[in-house]
């Protein structure tokens, strides 16, 4: 049977869970005779209670010109890691070009809007600035996200990736967050607001801004695969924060950095909410 050779060489090279993950199906399917390695620690891993190893899951991550990277990049190494989960990076062009984030990072899709599966497991938006309300504004973007969402097992977001899910009707009657600059404007899309950095309610789960992205990948694959599993990817991600200043939220951070950021963000929230009115 052939293993693939990143996934080999990630083995000896020492990475072993690492490498599992990245194996999958072709560890689970082999017989103990074809398998790689010693398959000791992976039994036991998949022995550990509240621990799903293996799923089919169908994910689709979005991107569009302008999102902000570290939205997207932190739930899908979250994502990509689970023994095999379909990893889609879905863009709204014709073709599979990179797409450029709003700091120009470009990530390459992987499907179009065309071939991304219609029933998914997860269907997941990031956030940014202008290039969010750009995809407010797009409506084969919105069409898109409505469409898939009105079939998804798990409505997701992050940052102001949550006014997107709330422009194509997603997000009514439901609790969410998003990123500071932007909470207050969810009740335009019938949203109510709670500032939690991860918010679930129903099927609808939507992270606060940018690094919100780790624990919400994390408090996803809870959902998926159960606590441990969970646990196993934060473990591998050696995700264990201690930041260097306080200052994450408006009420942490000196007062004086929270009015000047402040002052320098308000004209999202209206340009957010003349998008928002204007699709009324």
């Amino acid at each position: 049977m052939a293993i693939d050779r990143r996934a080999l060489l990630a083995l000896t090279a020492g990475g072993a869970l690492s490498a599992y993950l990245a194996l999958g199906d072709a560890l689970a399917q082999s017989p103990p005779d074809e398998r790689v390695g010693d398959n000791a620690a992976h039994d036991a891993l998949g022995a550990i209670p509240d621990l799903q190893m293996y799923g089919e899951e169908q994910i689709a991550m979005l991107l569009y010109p302008g999102f902000t990277a570290l939205d997207l990049v932190g739930p899908h190494y979250m994502f990509a890691c689970m023994m095999g989960a379909r990893v889609h990076l879905v863009t709204p062009a014709a073709d599979l070009a990179p797409v450029a984030s709003d700091l120009g990072l470009a990530i390459a899709p992987t499907v179009t809007f065309d071939d991304c599966p219609r029933d998914l497991d997860v269907l997941f938006t990031p956030g940014g600035l202008m290039g969010t309300l750009n995809a407010m504004r797009d409506p084969r973007i919105v069409a898109f996200v409505a469409d898939r969402g009105s079939r998804a097992r798990h409505i997701t977001s992050v940052c102001t990736g949550s006014l997107v899910l709330g422009q194509a009707g997603l997000l009514r009657g439901k609790r969410a967050t998003s990123h500071w600059a932007a909470i207050d404007t969810l009740p335009a899309f019938g949203a109510t607001p709670v500032h939690e950095r991860v918010v679930t309610d129903g099927n609808v789960v939507t992270g606060a801004g940018v690094s919100a992205g780790l624990d919400f990948g994390l408090a996803l694959i809870g959902r998926l695969r159960g606590a441990n599993y969970a646990r196993a990817i934060q473990l591998q991600a050696e995700y264990a924060p201690a930041p260097p200043y306080d200052a994450g939220t408006l009420i942490s951070a000196p007062p004086d950095v929270s009015r000047a950021m402040a002052d320098m963000l308000a004209p999202f929230e209206g340009m957010v909410r003349e998008v928002a009115q204007s699709a009324r």
